[in-house]
């Protein structure tokens, strides 16, 4: 006498697999958005450390750094560490207000390389994406202020003209993520 021997058909097999595959890219896609609203979220933190840190700088040099020059986040790092006034033409040195340790700090060019922040002056201040932060400084209506935002992770970015300017609408400028203040 024989047994018969049960086994799964060749149709329960592929149902299982395309189950599976479902399910795996449902899973890898949910994980995916989790990571980058994980990202998201570090860099909305760095930023306002970052804003705390210039509302220091403005309480001890009586304004935020103006900067204008083509090299801003460079500048605004050696403000934050005690080695720019807020105008170009006041060098300082003062207390630093950012501490360095809580922030990657690289080279916009090479963003890998360590660098001394103290000591080499193409320093920035990086955001997750290794894009250096993006500062802006203005006067508008006699009220100082400033932006800061990240580029996000394309590491595009118009910037702007002016805070009226400010436009997360305009098409590389969807995934920038800005400071809250």
């Amino acid at each position: 006498m024989f047994r018969s021997l049960r086994a799964f058909t060749l149709i329960e097999l592929l149902t299982v697999i395309a189950i599976m595959a479902a399910l795996g890219a449902t899973s890898f896609g949910i994980l995916r958005g989790v990571k980058q609203r994980v990202v998201n979220q570090q860099a909305q933190a760095e930023m306002a450390v970052l804003v705390q840190t210039l509302e220091e700088y403005r309480r001890n040099y009586g304004d935020f750094p103006q900067l204008t020059a083509a090299n801003l986040e460079t500048e605004l790092l050696q403000a934050l560490i005690g080695k720019r006034g807020p105008t170009s033409s006041k060098k300082l040195e003062g207390r630093a207000v950012l501490d360095v340790s809580k922030f990657r700090i690289g080279r916009a060019t090479d963003p890998l390389a360590t660098v001394d922040p103290f000591s080499d002056t193409t320093a920035v201040i990086l955001d997750p994406w290794d894009q250096p932060y993006r500062y802006r400084y203005f006067v508008e209506s006699g009220r100082r202020g400033f932006v800061l935002y990240s580029s996000g992770p394309d590491g595009e970015h118009v910037p702007p003209e002016d805070l009226a300017a400010l436009n997360s609408s305009v098409g590389v400028n969807q995934d920038n993520i800005y400071a809250k203040r």
